[in-house]
């Protein structure tokens, strides 16, 4: 069976919900093929269900500090992590959606959408087989995410693993745990088991946690979650792995060895472009896309979300969603990427914006304390750190990071700015509500602008 359509939509994820229903709606006809969930990762296997997680965590963590807050009479007697879980995890199942995607679905198909499931594959230019039926397109998107990314360590075929989707839908709490990657989904999901009680061991292969990120801040997450429990190891690769009694003992660069009862690998994702056909089109290997989301080297073919392999978050599928779709319809979008947010999620957040510190050229670079904040000292809430990285030839900011309460709102202030190039001397004159954590973006902004 053959179908025609104006678009082809390859993935019902984040990016293709980006794309899919503003394309109907403006008079498109548009398939989405989807093998799995229409919804993608993040509302099922990732951000949602580990916010949910992070939050009850969080919580947790903050109830057995209630008495030091002055917020109850006695310390509180919050029973045992096992119990807890169960009901942590289905309030997670809830914010999930129970891994019900019919909603998903429902909105595209009331959009106009013709949902197509089945794993899609490109049979030739202009074609997409998804089993028997045939669909043809004028424009192609290639929206299939990402997978986990599993290390070839010695062994690792042989011992059972969680990649991050197994995590986020696990009724399990396991007695202990080993987390390979320090990046942010290994320490999000490290926090919140080692907040419930389990032994959780955290192994990066680089220097720091979230390596790319300024060393500052991954020194301020590490302090944070070694004061949770967490076992944090940088600096070590893991050389091999095999079954114990318990579960699985890794090996470690040096012969240090780590048993535990279960095995997490965080170690990062590769984009799904396996079978997909593009051979076909003349594409081999990882989607290059211009700055339209123009796959390089094929006519008609774009691309937006974690297939690119640029900025994989779920906020940066969206934004290609957008120029996909303004472009499809005439337009002439070009993505910016140097204000992408990157957040994590843990206590304290940690949120960065732009260049680091060492990426900067011809750049200056201004800190501030969060713990000298009057809202800090109200709040009790252990202060933090922010930085500025400015570009000193014309006085704009080119980076920012927060490693503190609310980083991923801070964060959004510095964004606009980089996007908008907003002069330095224009953001220092911006007024910052007191008493918040918004003033402490004021100091280092004066240190800049006053030299």
């Amino acid at each position: 069976m053959t179908e025609r359509f104006d678009v082809v939509v390859l993935g019902g994820g984040t990016a293709g919900e980006a794309v899919a229903p503003h394309l109907a709606r403006a008079g498109r006809k548009v398939a989405v093929v989807e093998s799995g969930r229409v919804g993608g990762e993040c509302p099922f296997t990732a951000c949602m269900p580990s916010k949910a997680m992070l939050r009850s965590a969080g919580v947790r963590w903050l109830a057995a500090r209630a008495h030091e807050l002055g917020a109850v009479a006695e310390p509180l007697s919050l029973g045992g992590a096992d119990r807890a879980w169960p009901r942590a995890v289905a309030v997670r199942d809830q914010v999930a959606g129970h891994l019900d995607d019919s909603g998903h679905v429902r909105g595209l198909v009331e959009a106009g959408v013709a949902v197509v499931r089945g794993r899609g594959r490109v049979a030739g230019p202009g074609v997409v087989a998804v089993g028997d039926r045939r669909l043809e397109w004028t424009d192609l998107v290639v929206a299939t995410g990402s997978a986990a990314a599993v290390p070839p360590i010695d062994g690792l075929d042989a011992v059972e693993v969680w990649t991050s989707d197994d995590v986020w839908t696990a009724t399990e709490l396991p007695d202990s745990l080993v987390v390979l990657g320090g990046g942010p989904v290994g320490v999000e999901l490290a926090q919140v088991f080692a907040r419930f009680g389990c032994q959780v061991t955290l192994v990066e292969a680089k220097e720091q946690l979230l390596p790319g990120e300024d060393l500052a801040l991954g020194a301020a997450l590490a302090r944070a979650l070694r004061d949770d429990g967490v076992d944090v190891r940088v600096g070590l690769t893991a050389e091999a792995a095999e079954p114990s009694a318990g579960g699985a003992r890794l090996r470690l660069a040096g012969g240090a060895e780590i048993s535990a009862q279960r095995l997490v690998i965080a170690t990062g994702r590769r984009p799904n472009v396996e079978g997909l056909g593009l051979d076909t089109l003349g594409l081999d290997g990882q989607l290059a896309v211009d700055d339209h989301c123009r796959v390089r080297g094929a006519r008609h073919v774009w691309a937006a979300g974690d297939v690119t392999g640029i900025l994989p978050f779920t906020h940066t599928a969206n934004y290609q969603g957008r120029i996909v779709t303004a472009n499809l319809l005439g337009g002439d979008a070009r993505a910016d990427y140097r204000s992408v947010p990157r957040t994590v999620y843990t206590e304290p957040e940690v949120a960065a914006v732009g260049l680091t510190p060492e990426q900067g050229i011809a750049t200056r670079v201004a800190t501030m304390d969060l713990g000298r904040l009057p809202r800090t000292a109200a709040d009790h809430s252990g202060g933090g750190l922010l930085l500025i990285v400015a570009d000193t030839m014309r006085g704009v900011a080119v980076g920012a990071a927060v490693a503190g309460p609310h980083a991923g709102e801070l964060i959004t202030q510095a964004a606009l700015a980089i996007r908008a190039e907003v002069p330095l001397v224009a953001w220092t004159d911006v007024v910052q509500p007191f008493p918040t954590y918004s003033e402490a973006w004021f100091p280092p902004l004066q240190e800049l602008t006053s030299a």
